[in-house]
């Protein structure tokens, strides 16, 4: 029996080349005969390039830019031909930032920008940033600044330096001139990655969307509001008259999708981007059965992430798809929907081996590889 695992990252414990291995363990205990292929997948946020590495080989260029905070990150670029891949979330994302130290009113994107000008002096053609797990909700306007954008205040004084402080300091800019930034990627075609579809500004956008979860009160939430407002005002349209402020994906990473689009970037799902690049199709329709995975498989894994990508892309192969995650949140009828056809839970196995759910959090690969074996008593082959 062949069976392709293609997880995402379990967050906060494995990556997906962590899961994937995991699983593979696991499963080989119960059915040592079937033929695993390991595929890690990502949806643009978090370990978007090591999926994309692992599929696809390529160049890492390591370098240092701004983190979310102003301090110094480790990051890098995939170069792969002619196209470079950018993960947002080694720039700005909020596993760099400490629980008690998590503000979107402060945090930046202008490491993103720096990662972008990278990729472009590498010469290439096409530039894929992948958009997800971030920090940030300035709306890319630090990103822009790193790629060359300019501001003025209320006396026409010069205030770039404030577009690479967060939101906190947007509201004292009056003018913006994206001029530089889009001649800085000039010629280079852009694409945003992402997982989500909302727009920058209301009750599904950036700041109501996802801020509270970056660390932002309700209070905050409402400052983040007010700022993007006054920014979209400040920055205007774009030269063809487009506003990038209402398109999908415009609040994604914090609003990062609106500076992009100011980009002309186009703007692409994350995961069937990755689904694409690495041949999954090619992959599932050589396969018996596929396994995913990710931490929570909730309502968000039916709206564009990894698990409802594979299970859609599996479904149309005529292929099964059985989910092994963290937690599983959404009930069978919603989750068949998707084209799954099974779930299987880490804290639901430990509570039957008489373990506290905390234990999760301990040795995941172990738990994880633990409900693999499971699994594949009614999924794996025989024989």
């Amino acid at each position: 029996m062949k069976v392709l695992v293609a997880p995402d990252k379990f967050a906060g414990t494995l990556s997906a080349v962590e899961a994937a291995a995991a699983i593979t363990a696991g499963w080989l205990r119960t059915a040592p005969h079937d033929e695993i292929t390991q595929l890690p997948l990502a949806d643009g946020g978090p370990g978007f390039l090591d999926a994309l590495a692992a599929a696809l080989g390529g160049r890492r260029v390591r370098l240092e830019v701004t983190g979310p905070l102003g301090l110094p990150v480790d990051a890098s670029i995939l170069v792969v031909g002619g196209t470079a891949y950018v993960e947002s979330a080694e720039a700005c994302g909020l596993h760099l930032v400490p629980v008690e130290l998590r503000d979107p009113v402060r945090a930046t994107t202008y490491g993103v920008g720096e990662l972008i000008a990278a990729a472009v002096r590498e010469g290439v053609s096409r530039v894929v940033v992948g958009l997800g797990g971030s920090a940030t909700n300035d709306a890319g306007i630090g990103m822009l600044a790193a790629l060359g954008a300019t501001a003025e205040g209320a006396e026409g004084n010069d205030v770039t330096a404030l577009l690479a402080e967060g939101a906190s300091a947007l509201r004292s800019v009056l003018s913006v001139d994206l001029a530089p930034a889009r001649a800085s990627v000039h010629g280079v075609e852009l694409f945003l990655a992402s997982d989500v579809d909302n727009p920058l500004l209301g009750l599904r956008g950036a700041a109501n969307g996802f801020a509270r979860q970056k660390g932002a009160d309700d209070g905050a939430v409402m400052e983040l509001e007010g700022t993007l407002e006054h920014l979209v005002e400040v920055v205007g349209r774009r030269p063809d008259g487009k506003d990038p402020a209402v398109a999908l994906g415009a609040g994604a990473a914090g609003g990062l999708g609106y500076g992009l689009l100011h980009l002309d970037a186009s703007r692409v799902p994350g995961i069937a981007t990755v689904l694409e690049t690495v041949g999954f199709e090619a992959l599932a329709a050589d396969a018996d059965l596929v396994v995913t995975g990710e931490g929570s498989f909730d309502w968000q894994s039916l709206r564009g992430k990894v698990v409802a990508g594979v299970a859609e892309a599996a479904l149309a192969h005529g292929r099964a798809c059985v989910v092994l995650a963290g937690r599983v949140e959404v009930g069978r009828r919603e989750y068949a929907a998707t084209g799954v056809s099974g779930a299987f839970a880490v804290v639901d196995d430990l509570r039957e081996r008489g373990l506290p759910e905390s234990d999760a959090f301990v040795r995941p690969a172990d738990h994880l590889a633990a409900l693999a074996e499971r699994a594949a008593r009614t999924w794996g082959g025989t024989g």
